[in-house]
């Protein structure tokens, strides 16, 4: 659940439901966006899981939490469900990348519109292939490296050179409009606003780290948009 972005609250919950219906009342649970720790009373029993890698999969979230409730309602034993979490982790449904790629230009064109306040349908197509571009790169950066913030500023670079270029080429008017829809795929908005509800659920040591997490993602693009505002 902390690989696919879930608030820290609902994994907390989900990890002591799971032990109560499987008859350890009195389980102790501490996460973190890096680790899970759990330990029942009676026999001294501790386990520590670590959390490799973290991203957005709500598809993920869904499914650990339908599983979940099958457990509670006695719909699957305990080896069932385990067998069935691990089945999941690793035959997540996806969509396939080309349709990400797609989606995100859809979305940098209705985010333009939306930021900029004006249907500036002659930047419309050119901010759909920026933010496509700069999608497609940060997506094959991230295969390449474990640094999110690699990929996210590499993602940011691409979306501003391209959108540079479609303006000095003359299919675009305003970099400004086509730079704020095309980069808003990257923006890490979940990451934040998981934040602000960890924080307000009282997990402020996750809160805090998810919120740092994200404005350094968001210093990241920055930081790529920047670049070719100084030397273009």
């Amino acid at each position: 659940m902390i690989e696919g972005g879930s608030e820290m609250y609902r994994v907390d919950d989900t990890m002591t439901r799971i032990a109560q219906n499987a008859g350890a009342h009195s389980a102790r649970v501490f996460t973190t966006p890096t680790g899970l720790f759990i330990g029942i009373d009676g026999p001294a029993t501790v386990q520590i899981a670590p959390v490799s890698q973290r991203g957005i999969d709500m598809e993920k979230v869904a499914g650990v939490n339908n599983l979940s409730r099958q457990f509670a309602a006695g719909q699957l034993t305990l080896s069932q469900l385990h067998q069935a979490l691990e089945t999941l982790d690793a035959h997540t449904p996806f969509f396939p990348v080309w349709l990400q790629i797609i989606a995100a230009g859809l979305c940098s064109t209705t985010l333009m519109v939306i930021f900029a306040q004006t249907y500036d349908w002659f930047d419309m197509p050119l901010a759909a292939i920026v933010g496509a571009l700069g999608f497609a790169a940060y997506y094959k950066v991230s295969s390449l490296t474990k640094l999110q913030f690699i990929s996210e500023l590499v993602g940011a670079f691409v979306v501003g050179l391209t959108a540079w270029l479609g303006v000095r080429l003359g299919v675009g008017r305003d970099i400004n409009n086509i730079i704020i829809g095309a980069v808003m795929p990257l923006v890490p908005g979940v990451a934040i606003t998981n934040s602000i509800r960890d924080m307000l659920a009282g997990h402020l040591l996750s809160g805090m780290a998810r919120g740092m997490e994200a404005i350094l993602s968001a210093c990241a693009i920055g930081v790529g948009i920047a670049i070719i505002f100084r030397f273009f």
